[in-house]
């Protein structure tokens, strides 16, 4: 642990040695507690331009049996009923039947004898065909119930080559939300921190992929430290934190274009976007005027709002998902716990009373729960709370889990994990039956942040 610390304490060095340096008056011992969470993954595991398996640690004793048949493909070159396959598998909530395993490999509804597949006791089974059509693809699939040999689902879509992955993850979302009634989150993305070092010198980019980990692609890059991303409603844009000028700074990027823009850059820390819910606007820390606070700044007319005014450090801000209120880590009671206060300001209140420390808080979409990194005591662990009663529940075992993000679908939470020497990104479900394991191949990789579509 104490040979952990201090690999964390030289990756936040130069961090710190900018915020201190800007931030006269500023309790920075403080300070560096309540980004410990976030920038513990500094030292967190793999990845750039690698490939990322996923491991179900834990999965439901009740999975779904269900046979995915191989797809009929001509010249297509990706094996769309694969990329099927793993997603559903990996969600915890199917167990899909080995090719080798099945009585045989029908492409047509008519070719499906339903004894067969009920002897070998499947619910469902998954038919489909990727056919050429003038350089793109038609895909089409079916989804049946085999006790009574009905047809659940059906659809047809058109797709590129390069878009046949997508067609995919469709497929895997439509199936999920047919047999389990809520909205499937294979078609998101992941956005994430990686840094390569060669010698005495850092490499960090932030990284976009898809939810399985595939078409990784580089958004930003920089030898100096990159940290915070955070998504638009739309999903069309990241905010990040960058250092690539030695001083802190808020980006905000179009993934489509590449176009960003720097939206603060103010002496002393500019840190923790957080997008409000209608896009307009992003919840800041800045420490301009002394100790850090929230701030919310407009992006259309750049106007700033300061929210907090308290001597404490006041950071991490999230929205509510109707806008009305943020929560943020602050350490006015002497350890960093969770607050809320109204948009428009107002009185701010403590939410969180159980454990020592609980802090980057992030709400689920469905506005039920606020995840957490928590602690009672020398293990930082992801907790989540129910937003009404205020419980909160420990979802992970640490001892260094951090980063905390749901799932579109409210679901599941992304999170970043180490244990022992090896670290990685990990996913736990809300009730914690379901956990994953993703791990990359090289590099380090932190602060996970899964998209809202």
């Amino acid at each position: 642990m104490a040979k952990y610390v201090n690999i964390v304490k030289m990756n936040l060095k130069a961090v710190l040695s900018i915020y201190t340096e800007k931030s006269k008056g500023v309790r920075v011992n403080l300070f560096k507690k309540l980004i410990l969470a976030s920038a513990i993954g500094m030292c967190f595991a793999p990845m750039v331009n690698a490939e990322m398996s996923i491991e179900i640690t834990e999965g439901i004793e009740s999975a779904m049996p269900i046979a995915i048949v191989p797809f009929a493909s001509q010249g297509a070159p990706l094996d769309v009923s694969s990329v099927v396959d793993s997603d559903l598998t990996r969600s915890g909530y199917f167990k899909t039947l080995a090719a080798q395993q099945m009585p045989g490999r029908p492409t047509s509804a008519e070719a499906i004898n339903f004894p067969d597949w009920q002897a070998i006791r499947q619910n469902y089974v998954v038919i489909g065909r990727v056919i050429p059509n003038g350089g793109q693809f038609t895909v089409e699939f079916q989804l049946f119930d085999v006790a009574n040999g009905s047809q659940l689902l059906g659809y047809r879509m058109a797709a590129s080559g390069n878009d046949l992955r997508k067609a995919a993850h469709r497929i895997s979302d439509m199936i999920y939300e047919k047999l389990l009634g809520k909205k499937g989150v294979f078609s998101g993305k992941i956005a994430y921190i990686t840094t390569t070092r060669q010698g005495t010198q850092s490499n960090h980019k932030l990284m976009v992929a898809d939810a399985d980990g595939a078409n990784a692609q580089a958004v930003a890059s920089s030898i100096e430290p990159l940290m915070s991303p955070a998504w638009s409603p739309d999903a069309k844009r990241i905010a990040y934190v960058s250092f690539e000028k030695k001083t802190a700074a808020i980006y905000t990027q179009n993934l489509s274009t590449g176009q960003r823009e720097r939206v603060a850059e103010f002496p002393g820390i500019n840190g923790a976007p957080a997008w409000s819910p209608d896009g307009s606007k992003l919840a800041v820390t800045l420490s301009k005027d002394g100790s850090p606070d929230i701030y919310i700044l407009d992006l259309g007319s750049g106007n700033l709002t300061k929210l907090t005014k308290n001597r404490a450090i006041d950071t991490e801000p999230t929205w509510s998902p109707d806008g009305s209120r943020i929560v943020f880590t602050s350490d006015r009671g002497g350890k960093p716990q969770l607050y809320s206060i109204p948009v428009q300001g107002g009185e701010e209140k403590r939410i969180t009373f159980s454990g020592s420390y609980n802090a980057r808080a992030s709400f689920s979409p469905d506005g039920k729960y606020i995840t957490m990194v928590h602690s009672d005591g020398g293990s930082y662990r992801i907790g989540l709370m129910e937003a009404n009663s205020k419980a909160i529940s420990v979802l992970t075992s640490g001892p260094l889990d951090e980063s905390p993000s749901f799932a579109p679908n409210s679901s599941m939470v992304l999170y970043a994990s180490r244990k022992g020497n090896t670290g990685y990104l990990s996913a736990v479900s809300t009730d914690g039956r379901i956990q994953q394991k993703l791990v990359f191949d090289s590099a380090e990789v932190r602060e996970p942040a899964w998209s809202p579509k």
